[in-house]
């Protein structure tokens, strides 16, 4: 998979907010053009100083695995909330390049617009990318919402200062605590959210995302 080469990952703190803010005006938050065949699930797990990055192809909406990668790498940024792409990232990338299927859709586990600058991992990989991509995560980085009804699909709108939407906490199975669903870039919320709730099995975190969580920390093992 082609990755665009826009911007290097070593740099500091002030220069990865300035590559934030130049990244955001590519964005395109939109109606999903077509429904994906193939969708790519994103990870990173971390041991001491190395970040193990995992991601899975797999169909879609049917979910079976075509293909899996594992990569390691030296970590050389400090973990900075609202810059957290600057430490996951170059791993991802690494997964991404070493990929022989091309998936049309790709999940990460962590925000997508949901983010002070709209600059979350699933928005600033689905733009170097040139992908559709969603953010799911367990837990809120910024913004304000109520809580859903304690029903499978039921959603309330996560917004930001100034009241816009900007993604969506979603309750995937009755029972359990709603997930963070935000539109990374080539696709919106109502979408995102759909892509998602397909993608949902017997868990509260969609199969695609616990693979490849799961195989980042297979990744992670001593061997």
């Amino acid at each position: 998979m082609k990755i665009r080469k826009i911007h290097s990952w070593h740099v500091s703190r002030k220069e990865a907010i300035l590559i934030q803010e130049e990244l955001r005006r590519k964005l395109r938050i939109e109606p999903l053009r077509k429904l994906p065949k193939l969708i790519a699930s994103a990870d990173v797990s971390f041991v001491g100083d190395k970040a193990i990055g995992a991601v899975v192809v797999m169909t879609f909406p049917g979910l079976e695995v075509v293909e899996k990668i594992v990569k390691k790498r030296n970590l050389e940024f400090p973990y900075i909330p609202t810059l957290l792409t600057f430490r996951e990232g170059p791993v991802l990338c690494d997964c991404f390049r070493a990929l022989k299927s091309e998936a049309e859709l790709i999940i990460f586990d962590g925000q997508g617009i949901a983010h002070p600058r709209r600059m979350g991992l699933a928005a600033h990989l689905g733009v170097l990318l040139g992908k559709p991509s969603i953010g799911c995560a367990k837990s809120k980085l910024y913004g304000d919402s109520t809580i859903p009804r304690n029903k499978k699909g039921a959603l309330s709108y996560l917004k930001d200062k100034d009241d816009e939407k900007i993604g969506a906490l979603l309750r995937t199975k009755e029972g359990v605590k709603p997930v963070f669903v935000s539109p990374g870039h080539m696709i919106n919320i109502e979408d995102s959210v759909r892509i998602i709730m397909q993608c949902v099995g017997k868990y509260r975190i969609p199969e695609p995302l616990r693979m490849s969580h799961r195989l980042s920390k297979e990744g992670s093992k001593p061997r």
